[in-house]
Formats: C-alpha cells, sequence, structure tokens
C-alpha cells in the first residue's frame, strides 16, 4: 500500500496515524517533493474510478490562477486537467492511497482510510 501525503495536511497526519494504529504496512510518496507523472496519474485515476477533476483541490491559487473553475468537465479535455496536476501537484486532492488490491481511494475520511486498509488485507 502507498499513500501520498502532504505533510502539512492534516487530514495526511490522520490517515496515518490510523495506518499506525492498525500497524498496516504501507510506503509513504510525498507528492509535493516525489511529483506523479501524467502517466502515473492516469493510473491512479483508474484506480480511483475518478476522473482528474473530481481530485483536483479547485480553491489552491494555483487553480484559480489556471481558471480551472472554469474548464469543461469533459472527456475532450481530460489530459489538459491531468497536465495541470502533473505541473501543479498542489492541486492534488490528498491523501490518496492505493492498496494492494489494485485499487485506491482519496483517505480524507477515516471510513475511507478503512476501506483500503481492507482492501490490502483480503
Amino acid at each position: 500500500m502507498e499513500i501520498w501525503i502532504n505533510p502539512a495536511c492534516s487530514k495526511c497526519r490522520s490517515a496515518l496515524t490510523l495506518l499506525d494504529a492498525e500497524g498496516a504496512g504501507y510506503t509513504v510518496r510525498r507528492y509535493l517533493d516525489d511529483v506523479p507523472g501524467q502517466d502515473e496519474i492516469r493510473a491512479v485515476l483508474e484506480r480511483l474510478g475518478l476522473e482528474p477533476w473530481d481530485i483536483t483541490r479547485t480553491q489552491e491559487a494555483a487553480a484559480k490562477e489556471l481558471g480551472l473553475k472554469d474548464w469543461p468537465r469533459e472527456e475532450g479535455v481530460r489530459d489538459r486537467w491531468i497536465a495541470a496536476l502533473a505541473e501543479h501537484p498542489k492541486l492534488i486532492q490528498r491523501p490518496i492511497i492505493t492498496a494492494d488490491d489494485g485499487s485506491a481511494v482519496v483517505g480524507r475520511t477515516e471510513e475511507a482510510v478503512r476501506q483500503a486498509l481492507s482492501r490490502s488485507r483480503s
């Protein structure tokens, strides 16, 4: 299991605390330092079953500068969204946990983190 985190994020710290309390084995990826490329983002989106706009933090300064709120949310501009996430990783919602069964969750709630845990233990 891998968890993409920003150490300054309280949701990320909460997820790590829960994973540690459950004795889970995981790898931490500080995605602002080890920035995922476009192909990695596509793979995680597939595992999440989401579109890039679903995991975009639209309140970030970079999102406002890019005018993301006005970008269409449709297949034809999907690559444009993915490129923006790769270029501005702070826009990626966090934490993202990839489970051992090939799925992934955005672990912003205890329930979502537990879901990833159960998928990694099955």
